[in-house]
């Protein structure tokens, strides 16, 4: 019996001498642990193996059958608990367990004594079940009990990043109120950097100012409506400027961006605090206080030859990057240059509808918009080197330069005439280094034999007024003693009268003597005008 010798090493009984001992009639074995949901079993019937004889392996009839299940209360097989689990030796209280036993026995498969000593092993294993029981409850609960710690982690962590996003949001919502660090895409990576050149801002009696929130108290703006005037978008569908066009002398249309009132605000701010302040060189007299196109065309009276030459598409060629760079030269951090460089530029625009929806979608980089108060003095300080460069030529071989706007002049006299094409040839190369571009098609020679011009002013000998324009006004005015001066509107302006007065003082400025003889003409006219 290899079988029972395994079991009985097992529980510790190397060498049985004998049968083990039947249990007392008495002692009631324990049984498998049953969960308290269940019925109470009937009680158990006090039998052992011991007490088999002949009759009781006799066959079972039908009403020994119906005996049993009537002195248990149910049907004898209703509940097969105990025989369906593999970890339990059925007890020989059970009357179904003894029905079996019989039957085995009865039939030769096993004797009384190797059934004796089965239940008693499933004796001993019910004693030890109540710990094994615990052991099993003891790890049911360490189970419960991690799942439980697993799920409070979770729920902390959970509450852990709520907390967290909430913090997060109420970050963005206090950085948006008090700060700006996006305003578009490629136009905000010096937003991060607020070191400004304090020391630099106020030796030139520059505003100091390092954050867009200073820069924003600076111009009486909240931080949000700050943000709003200097977001870039390639498409918007709102903008911040009226843009019209207006015919050029030389032909086609300028167009004419004007900010609305905000913008505008915010751009006069800029020019008075911080671009007026700011020298430009002396050979600038476009755009600046005191010089104009009288003064620069002052420079070139009577030389041998004057030189003049156009930058083409001057404040279009003046991007975002130069003019951040112009106010970082002046000190200001990045975050500022930035700022400030967004509410200067703009980019040229066409109106398109998709879907019933009007959208302004951007043509081209972002640049000095005609219109703008801030464009005319940005130009200056972006051309200064270009100025710097040009008045360094013109000294080393005996030229004058001057410039207005993107009007470009040189003139010389005697020997220093000669070298016009080593002028007109260093021209080109300086120009295309400082990054513009000439517009050929108004590059000019002038000789002393021919009318001299610049900017608008005969410079032959003297300053003076084209012929045909002191011409024109004698004619209005010799004309307008019979007719009224609105009889000599042939070019349909809105205020004739007004444009004749002010060409009239235009003469006087240029040609004082010139200038008087056609205001008294004006003045006879009286009640004609």
């Amino acid at each position: 019996m290899g079988l029972l010798s395994l079991i009985r090493r097992l529980l510790g009984q190397d060498q049985p001498s004998r049968p083990p001992p039947l249990p007392r009639p008495d002692s009631t074995p324990r049984h498998n642990v049953v969960p308290q949901t269940r019925k109470t079993p009937p009680p158990p019937i006090q039998r052992t193996l011991a007490q088999l004889d002949s009759n009781v392996f006799a066959g079972i009839s039908g009403s020994e059958t119906k005996q049993q299940a009537k002195a248990m209360g149910r049907p004898l097989w209703s509940n097969l608990f105990a025989f369906g689990r593999q970890s339990v030796i059925p007890p020989v209280t059970d009357a179904r367990t003894l029905m079996i036993d019989r039957a085995m026995v009865g039939e030769g498969l096993i004797t009384p004594e190797e059934l004796t000593a089965i239940h008693e092993i499933g004796q001993k294993m019910d004693e030890l079940r109540p710990g094994y029981d615990w052991a099993q409850h003891q790890g049911t609960a360490a189970v419960m009990a991690d799942k439980a710690a697993k799920a409070e982690l979770k729920r902390q962590k959970k509450a852990e990043a709520a907390k967290r996003k909430e913090e997060r949001v109420a970050g963005i919502a206090h950085r948006k109120a008090t700060d700006i660090i996006f305003l578009g895409r490629g136009v905000s990576g010096g937003l991060a950097d607020r070191r400004s050149h304090v020391e630099k801002l106020q030796e030139a009696k520059l505003p100091v100012i390092s954050t867009p929130a200073e820069l924003a108290t600076a111009l009486e703006l909240p931080v949000k409506r700050l943000r709003w005037l200097a977001f870039h978008a390639e498409v918007a569908v709102v903008t911040h400027y009226i843009r019209f066009q207006i015919p050029k002398k030389s032909g086609g249309v300028r167009e004419i961006s004007t900010p609305h009132t905000d913008l505008a605000r915010a751009q006069r701010w800029i020019l008075q605090n911080i671009l007026e302040r700011v020298p430009v060189s002396g050979v600038a007299h476009g755009f600046v206080r005191e010089r104009g196109t009288l003064t620069n065309a002052r420079s070139h009276t009577g030389k041998d030859v004057v030189l003049n030459a156009d930058l083409k598409d001057f404040f279009p060629s003046i991007t975002f990057p130069r003019v951040r760079g112009i106010f970082q030269q002046l000190g200001y951090s990045p975050a500022v240059a930035t700022v400030l460089a967004l509410l200067c530029t703009e980019c040229p625009r066409r109106t398109v509808v998709y879907d019933g929806q009007t959208f302004h979608v951007a043509t081209g980089l972002r640049a000095l918009p005609q219109g703008a108060c801030t464009s005319p003095a940005l130009s200056n300080l972006c051309a200064r080197k270009l100025d710097l460069r040009f008045a360094a030529l013109a000294a080393k071989h005996d030229w004058t330069y001057t410039r207005y706007a993107d009007d470009l002049t040189f003139s010389a006299r005697g020997e220093a005439a000669k070298s016009t094409a080593l002028i007109l040839s260093r021209l080109h190369n300086i120009v295309k280094d400082e990054h513009f571009e000439v517009n050929e098609a108004k590059t000019r020679i002038q000789r002393r034999n021919a009318q001299q011009s610049v900017t608008g002013v005969v410079v032959n000998d003297h300053c003076n007024v084209d012929r045909k324009t002191r011409r024109r006004l004698r004619a209005i005015l010799h004309q307008a003693k019979q007719t009224g001066i609105p009889a000599q509107n042939r070019i349909g302006h809105d205020n004739f009268a007004g444009w004749v007065s002010g060409m009239l003082g235009y003469v006087k400025m240029i040609n004082p003597q010139q200038g008087e003889k056609l205001f008294k003409a004006w003045d006879l006219l009286g009640g004609q005008k």
